[in-house]
């Protein structure tokens, strides 16, 4: 799935901040930068009106990333930032709130600049920017997206514009109807996703580079790695970092055993036999192939099991409804290709079945893929459990699995009733 998709799915479906263990930490260049970190909204220089339209939204106090982020977005001098945190953190309403904060009313220009990769999270972003801003009934945005249309010649009044990087430039070089020479806050969304995406890194850059020297820059991004770090540094002069230490998945909090099985079929009465003892929280169940899963979807349906499935060949929307009523317990039992297997979070699964292993194009394990659909089991610090189901020539692959992670895997008996409600 590109990783645009997977940002927009995650944006529909975390309506709310996503609780985690994570740590902040704040990397500076500047020693003589103050940091501040605050606990409530009113601690914030927020006209009333925003703070109407944060407690609106839901927000009843700052998530960690808000906590340190927000002061340094308002701050004056203006700050230069890189925030980094995974979707549902809250970075989407903190830049939003900056932009909504430094816009003035009674300019009838454009002075926040915000890009996203894609026509719809440059939408979703305005989405937030409407339910914050409700009460701010004087700042307007624009979309400088495809299917907007605008004539030569227009003068822009709205204060805050939302578009993609291609769109953008034309409005900027080709049209002349945005003066980037008046923006005071630039925001950079999504840029590792911008990375990856052909052409969209160069199209920032020169959009950028076109902005005044004194103009603020917030870049967000799910990941820092190297390549974002570059690109950030070829942007963004002298940033602070804040990000949330990488949370890792291991392996210590997921118990994890396999049943070996003659056939597909009884693979499946295994399946059934697992899923009848496991009465407590949801059950994610992944399979290797898009056919393996409708099969598998069919057969559970037949038999009465309330069944939802996420594959690859459905849209965007889709996908998302299908995560939100998993998460609200309409479906005890969610099936999946790997298109779920790492960035989608529902808190209540406690179990996740393989229904046979993953494997790379060689039939060997792929322990990446392993290591994220398990870790749907134990997110966040807590205890989880993952059974393999598989046939028996697929035994192999789990003595590899266990060397490669150090870990160990028991064999259970798939019709051993007592030990499975054991287990449970």
């Amino acid at each position: 799935v590109p990783l645009a998709e997977l940002s927009l799915m995650n944006k529909f479906i975390h309506t709310s901040l996503v609780e985690s263990r994570q740590q902040v930490e704040i990397l500076q260049r500047d020693p003589s930068s103050p940091l501040f970190s605050i606990k409530t909204f009113e601690e914030l220089p927020l006209k009333k009106e925003l703070l109407q339209g944060v407690y609106m939204m839901g927000f009843n106090r700052p998530s960690k990333i808000q906590e340190q982020a927000l002061p340094l977005m308002l701050a004056y001098p203006p700050q230069n930032l890189i925030a980094q945190s995974q979707s549902g953190t809250g970075k989407t309403a903190a830049f939003v709130l900056a932009m909504l904060s430094r816009a003035s009313a009674s300019k009838k220009y454009p002075q926040c600049l915000c890009l996203a990769p894609t026509y719809e999270l440059a939408l979703q972003i305005g989405q937030v920017v409407r339910a914050i801003g409700k009460f701010c009934t004087d700042v307007k945005v624009n979309y400088a997206v495809r299917g907007n249309r605008v004539l030569k010649g227009t003068v822009l009044e709205e204060q805050i514009i939302i578009g993609t990087p291609g769109t953008t430039l034309d409005w900027c070089f080709k049209q002349r109807i945005l003066d980037l020479t008046k923006i005071s806050l630039f925001v950079l969304d999504e840029a590792d996703i911008m990375i990856d995406t052909q052409g969209l890194s160069c199209q920032s850059i020169r959009i950028h580079r076109a902005l005044p020297k004194g103009c603020q820059a917030l870049l967000f991004s799910a990941t820092y790695k190297e390549p974002v770090r570059a690109f950030a540094e070829r942007i963004i002069p002298n940033p602070i970092v804040i990000k949330l230490r990488e949370e890792e998945l291991t392996l210590t909090n997921i118990r994890q055993y396999y049943m070996v099985c003659q056939s597909s079929d009884e693979q499946y009465r295994a399946l059934c036999n697992l899923y009848g003892s496991f009465i407590i929280g949801q059950v994610m169940i992944f399979c290797q192939t898009r056919r393996l899963a409708d099969w598998l979807s069919g057969k559970m349906s037949q038999d009465g099991h309330q069944v939802s499935i996420l594959t690859a060949d459905l849209t965007v929307v889709q996908r998302a409804s299908v995560i939100q009523r998993f998460r609200e317990g309409k479906e005890k039992a969610l099936i999946a290709t790997n298109v779920c297997a790492r960035g989608i979070d529902v808190q209540q699964v406690t179990t996740v079945v393989n229904f046979g292993l993953p494997v790379d194009q060689d039939g060997e394990p792929d322990f990446e893929t392993y290591l994220h659909r398990i870790g749907r089991a134990g997110r966040f610090g807590h205890r989880g459990i993952a059974f393999s189901v598989l046939e028996r020539e697929a035994v192999e692959l789990v003595h590899k699995i266990e060397e490669y992670f150090q870990t160990m895997i028991k064999q259970v008996d798939p019709y051993d009733m007592d030990e499975l409600e054991r287990l449970a």
